[in-house]
Order: structure tokens, then C-alpha cells, then sequence
């Protein structure tokens, strides 16, 4: 694949998954689930999702020196993902994911960042070294000073920051500062906004950042907010068996698309339909799309 190289800087985990006919409300226990093991973290998601697609991909993040850590670097080493910049450390285990999916492919989640939350900017700074053309992968689930020194390194170099604000909460100013191309899901960016209507919402956030904004929508697609013009972009259909890592299978793809030479506009269709598709199979990286898959998707769509 030509032209630059996707760098993500983020986070790994352990994806502990149980599957269950219906979510359990409050104080509710579903039993008769199916239990699974994958490898996750948000971050390592969207490494994964950008390799499959043909980007030249490094990782850069945390893991503790236990099994779930070994386990997080051996997958991302077959994906074809660049390791050197994962730290091992000693006193904190590696992140975890619990999460619950339902027959429809809905699921909830709750994640112990571990290692992840140990990943600081002295670490960032040493193991990320972007190019000109490049694309810089931020996310939330690691820590904000990890995220502010990817951004400017990328802003330093040349490369290209994109900002996935997930889970959502405040965003630091110096990351904004950035322009970073930010891609919320429309709870995300009400969350960061406070605006309901994902529209309002991308507004907000370009005039923080002075930068394009790329909202998802799920089933709906995708709208994005470019030299302030709004174009939505429709999902492909599909028939969903799990949703989750849908958000980091899109991101992934932006980013390889991006740094491939692409311009926004065909990347985000590429992102949008490789998102739908990731949703066709069990775990966050179950349904992760090649580029043929994806060509193949937006070619029916037309």
C-alpha cells in the first residue's frame, strides 16, 4: 500500500465476552450465556482494522507482564501490526474488557484500563516518530498526556492527528489545539458538545479544532462536516451478529485510507462500509474486513 503509515496511539486489552439472549437491566442476572476470549482495547482494534485494509501499522501502548499481555502483543504481531512501540511494565496488569452481547449484536461494556492508564507522554514521545503523510490514531482509553503528545508529534511532523473520543469526556484543550480530525459516534459528541443534534455538534467541535469532523451514526452511517458543508454518508445493509468494535473497525479503516493518499470524503465512504461490515461476525475483530471485502461492499451499494 502506498503512502504513509497509520500510527495508533492507544490502548490494549483483554476482551472477556459473554453472549446472551438480552442485556441485563440493573441488579438483573441473564443467565445461559457463551463465554469467549478475544483480543481488544480500542486501540488495538483500530491497528488491527487499519492492517487489514493493507496500511503499514504501529502500535504504540501498554501492557503488563502477565498472560493477557503476551497474548495482546502475539495477536497484534499476526496482524501485521508493528509492536516495538508497546511498553511492558511490571506493576500494573494489562486492561480489561467485560463485555455482554445480546442475540441482536447490541452489548454493554466495562473496561479496567490497567496498563493503559500508564501510558504517559515520555513513553509516547520515544516510541511514536511519525513522517510527513503519516496518520496519528488518538482515543480516550488512554491517558490524556499520552494523547497531547501523539497529537503534537504528528502536528511537528507533518502527519495527520485523528481524535476517536471514546469513551467520551472532556478533551484537553492542547489536544484540540492539535486539529485533530475528530470522529465521535453521536453520543460522543453530544458529550463533548453538549448538543443534541449531531449537526450542532460537529459545528461545536470544528470550531474548537478548525478541522473536519466525522460523526457516526450506526445504522444511519455517518456525517461529515468538511470546509463547513455537511454530507451524509448512508451504511451499507447488512445483518448485524455484534456490534461491537464497529466504531474501531471504521476508525482503522479512516486512518489506512487517509494515510493511502485518499481524500476525506472517499475515505469516510470506505470507513462507513467497513464499519457495517465488521458487524457480521462475533468480537471486535471477528468481522474486520480485507480492502477487497470492503470494494466489493461499496461497488453493490452503487
Amino acid at each position: 500500500m502506498a503512502g504513509g503509515a497509520v500510527i495508533v496511539v492507544g490502548s490494549l486489552n483483554a476482551d472477556l465476552v459473554v453472549r446472551v439472549e438480552v442485556l441485563p437491566a440493573a441488579g438483573e442476572t441473564v443467565a445461559g450465556g457463551v463465554f469467549e476470549r478475544h483480543g481488544g482495547g480500542k486501540g488495538a482494534n483500530q491497528a488491527v482494522a487499519a492492517a487489514r485494509v493493507g496500511a503499514r501499522v504501529a502500535m504504540v501502548g501498554a501492557v503488563g507482564e502477565d498472560e493477557n499481555g503476551e497474548a495482546a502483543i502475539a495477536d497484534l504481531t499476526a496482524a501485521g501490526v508493528d509492536v516495538r512501540g508497546v511498553v511492558r511494565l511490571g506493576d500494573v496488569p494489562t486492561g480489561v474488557a467485560l463485555i455482554v452481547v445480546d442475540e441482536r449484536g447490541e452489548n454493554q461494556i466495562a473496561v479496567a484500563s490497567g496498563a493503559n492508564a500508564a501510558l504517559d507522554a515520555r513513553r509516547v514521545a520515544q516510541a511514536a516518530a511519525p513522517g510527513r503523510g503519516d496518520v496519528v490514531l488518538l482515543g480516550f482509553e488512554v491517558s490524556d498526556e499520552a494523547g497531547v503528545a501523539g497529537a503534537e508529534a504528528a502536528r511537528a511532523a507533518g502527519a495527520l492527528p485523528v481524535l476517536n473520543p471514546a469513551p467520551a469526556r472532556r478533551a484537553p484543550e492542547a489536544l484540540l489545539a492539535a486539529g485533530p480530525l475528530v470522529t465521535p459516534n453521536a453520543a460522543e459528541a453530544r458529550a463533548l458538545t453538549g448538543e443534541d443534534d449531531p449537526e450542532r455538534a460537529a459545528r461545536a467541535l470544528a470550531e474548537q479544532t478548525g478541522a473536519p469532523v466525522l460523526v457516526t451514526l450506526g445504522a444511519q452511517g455517518a456525517l461529515l462536516l468538511e470546509d463547513g458543508a455537511v454530507c451524509r454518508l448512508g451504511a451499507i445493509a447488512v445483518d448485524p451478529v455484534d456490534t461491537t468494535g464497529a466504531g474501531d473497525a471504521l476508525n482503522g479503516a479512516l486512518a489506512a485510507e487517509l494515510a493511502r493518499g485518499a481524500d476525506l470524503g472517499a475515505a469516510a465512504r470506505f470507513a462507513v462500509a467497513a464499519a457495517g461490515l465488521a458487524t457480521t461476525a462475533a468480537g471486535a475483530r471477528g468481522g474486520l474486513p480485507d480492502r477487497a471485502a470492503v470494494e466489493a461492499a461499496l461497488a453493490r451499494a452503487t
